[in-house]
This record gives C-alpha cells, sequence and structure tokens, in this order.
C-alpha cells in the first residue's frame, strides 16, 4: 500500500511549503495564455502550468470540470495532468465533488481512488449531502489504498451557508461534517479525512478543536482570500490549513518566471515564517 496520504502531505508540505494550486483552465485563462480554447490549449496550458512550477509546489489540484467538458479527450489530458503531478514530485487532489450511495459511490471511489486507473490521485474532494455514512466505501478505499479525501464542509459561496449552517440536535450541518471526520480519523489513525472550507469567509462558526486532518482552503488570491487572514480564521486548527490558490497563479501565465514568483509569494505558508 502507498503511505498514508496524511502523512506524505505532511513530508511533502515541510520541505516545499503549504501551498494548493488549483489547475483551472477556464477559458478566459486559456485564451489569457495567447491559446485558443480547444484541446490544443487546455492541454498546454495544464501541462504547462506543472511543468513551471511542479519542482516549486507541494500539491496540485486540477478542477475535473474543466476537462470533463471536451469529453473523453479532455479526459485523455486530465490523466497526463495527473502523471506529471506524480512526475515532478507533488500531490493532486482531483477536484470532484463526488457523492453518492452504495455500489455508485463505490464505483467513483475506484475510479479516483484505487490506483487502478489513470484517473486515480492522491486525494479527492467529496461531496457528504446524502450524509456522511454514505461517504463509507471512499473512506474505506482511501484507507486501503493510503489516499486522501476532502469532505466539503463550509464552503464559501453564499448560497452554502443555508444548508451548512442548519442547525439540528444544537449542531450545524458544517458542524456535524467536521465531527464526523474527526471520529472517522481517529478510529482509523491515518488521519485520511480532510476537510473542504473556504477562505474567503468572515467566520467560520465551526469549532475545529482537535481536528488532526487536512483542511483544504480554497478562493486565496484572487477570489478574496488572504493568506496573512488565516490564523485568526482558523485559530487552533491553523497547523493543518491548505490554502489554493487557482486564479491567483494562472494569471501571472504563461511566462515561467512570473508563475513561479507567484508561487513564492504565496506558498510557505506557514512554513515560511
Amino acid at each position: 500500500m502507498t503511505a498514508a496520504y496524511h502523512a506524505r502531505l505532511v513530508e511533502l508540505t515541510a520541505a516545499r511549503g503549504n501551498l494548493c494550486v488549483g489547475v483551472d483552465p477556464h477559458e478566459p485563462l486559456v485564451r489569457a495564455w495567447g491559446y485558443d480554447y480547444d484541446l490544443v490549449g487546455l492541454e498546454r496550458v495544464s501541462r504547462g502550468l506543472v511543468e513551471a512550477i511542479g519542482d516549486q509546489v507541494a500539491v496540485f489540484k486540477p478542477q475535473a470540470a474543466f476537462f470533463e467538458c471536451f469529453g473523453a479527450p479532455g479526459m485523455q489530458v486530465l490523466a497526463r495532468v495527473l502523471a506529471d503531478i506524480a512526475q515532478a514530485g507533488a500531490l493532486s487532489i482531483l477536484d470532484v465533488k463526488r457523492g453518492d450511495i452504495g455500489s455508485t459511490m463505490a464505483a467513483y471511489s475506484r475510479a479516483y481512488l484505487s490506483g487502478q486507473t489513470d484517473l486515480t490521485a492522491d486525494a479527492i474532494t467529496i461531496s457528504p449531502f446524502l450524509g456522511f455514512g454514505s461517504l463509507g466505501p471512499a473512506v474505506e478505499l482511501a484507507h486501503q489504498t493510503g489516499r486522501g479525501l476532502y469532505v466539503l464542509c463550509r464552503t464559501s459561496n453564499p448560497e452554502g451557508g443555508d444548508v451548512q449552517l442548519a442547525v439540528r440536535d444544537g449542531r450545524s450541518v458544517a458542524q456535524q461534517m467536521v465531527d464526523a471526520a474527526k471520529a472517522a480519523n481517529e478510529a482509523s489513525g491515518q488521519h485520511a479525512v480532510g476537510l473542504v472550507i473556504g477562505g474567503t469567509l468572515d467566520k467560520l462558526d465551526l469549532d475545529l478543536e482537535g481536528f488532526s486532518g487536512s483542511i483544504l482552503v480554497p478562493g486565496i488570491g484572487t477570489q478574496g482570500g488572504r493568506i496573512d487572514d488565516l490564523d485568526s480564521l482558523f485559530g487552533v486548527a491553523a497547523a493543518n490549513v491548505l490554502p489554493s490558490a487557482s486564479r491567483e497563479v494562472m494569471k501571472a501565465g504563461p511566462q515561467r518566471e512570473s508563475l513561479r514568483s507567484v508561487v513564492e509569494r504565496l506558498g510557505g505558508y506557514p512554513n515560511s515564517r
């Protein structure tokens, strides 16, 4: 079995800093890099980004939707991007936000966590809307294969609070996700189950004390999240934060030195301090 995801993440971020770079090749960025918005542009931008900063970054987060929208050829590009990330010695979090029940969730898990397909990543994002228990097949396979999961918890989109902050039995839905993920990590000892919490929130309305998993925090940079605010926002859990910047980095391309300069400016939270 591959070494546990969390252990690999801790080791790599200690060496390269805690920045996660999103691979989000949406149309305006592809065109800004000087390419047409087609398969060629998709591949050159995505793989060019990894080539430019792959030795500098601990984690990349490809957004699967930007590849899926090109059909099967786009997914082949995604497979090559994942291979490039691994070749660069970085970790991949595939942003797929999958969530279902029973055999369907098991099939999603096999697609991305089994190590038996070219879409296997080091970790994936998953949705607990059908209940945390529905994620069981993914949790089990992640433990078996040494991979990681990031459960949507407290997202930064305004609509998210309608569901995530709804309260039952004295706890919000988001807090129930924290508590369930914490329990799963304590039971396994692998700390494979992380959380997704938006970096543009003014406050979390969460109790993260004792949570030992990784916390993926998208929205840094162009979307409004600030590295300097993460300590106060996350408090006792700040050491577990993996801040993620996508557009803030990609808009600096295609020049290699410009991309590396942005990563140097953003990277290293909290290890560079």
